[in-house]
């Protein structure tokens, strides 16, 4: 997919850290106030059945945000009572004074001015590799998922299969290097990288399952 930056060459995505899935375009000018466009919670629950990444979710969802204010829900790998969010800046304030609990448990906000490092540090995966016949969808998502094309089309047909954070619709649409793909009920994979051709003709692939 090509971009373009409407004459503007200063342009980054940010997502708050280095390794972040969910970014915002930002595009300065370089005459323009540059304000960070991120801020951060840091979110504590209290109770026996600690909330998950879709109990944060959907609780800051429930307060009436759009699901673009919100980017990476980061656990904290020390404290399991623990989680982080990235949210635009202009939210942080709303979000802190009006989310009070999560899944079961009620939950306490804190603004923070950044993220721990550690949190960047826990991301990281083993790289796995697979050999695939083709870059559709159903073919490298059934190498990550380690199961058939057949599985793994059903999967795309139910509607429980996301790229990028948009619905993949078709088995057939063609898959690029660090696409995400977000398995309903099974996890989320990064298509690292794509390399050459083996000696049957199959495309290597390397890969992260988060």
């Amino acid at each position: 997919m090509t971009r373009q930056n409407a004459g503007c060459s200063c342009i980054r995505f940010w997502g708050g850290f280095d390794a972040a899935e969910r970014r915002v375009l930002c595009i300065e000018p370089p005459d323009a106030w540059q304000e960070e466009p991120l801020a951060y919670l840091q979110c504590t629950a209290y109770g026996d059945k600690l909330p998950t990444h879709r109990d944060y979710l959907g609780a800051i969802l429930g307060l009436g945000l759009e699901r673009s204010c919100v980017g990476d829900l980061l656990a904290d790998p020390e404290r399991e009572d623990t989680f982080y969010a990235v949210i635009l800046a202009d939210k942080q304030e709303f979000i802190n004074a009006e989310l009070t609990g999560a899944g079961h448990c009620t939950v306490h906000t804190a603004c923070i001015d950044a993220l721990p490092a550690r949190l960047a540090e826990s991301r990281e995966r083993t790289l796995q590799e697979a050999t695939v016949p083709s870059l559709r969808a159903d073919a490298v998502l059934a190498a990550m998922l380690h199961t058939s094309r057949t599985r793994a089309a059903e999967y795309i047909a139910a509607g429980r299969v996301e790229i990028n954070h948009l619905p993949l619709k078709a088995a057939h649409e063609t898959a690029y290097a660090a696409d995400i793909f977000t398995v309903r009920g099974v996890g989320r994979f990064k298509l690292a990288a794509i390399g050459g051709k083996s000696r049957k003709d199959r495309l290597f692939i390397s890969f992260y399952h988060y």
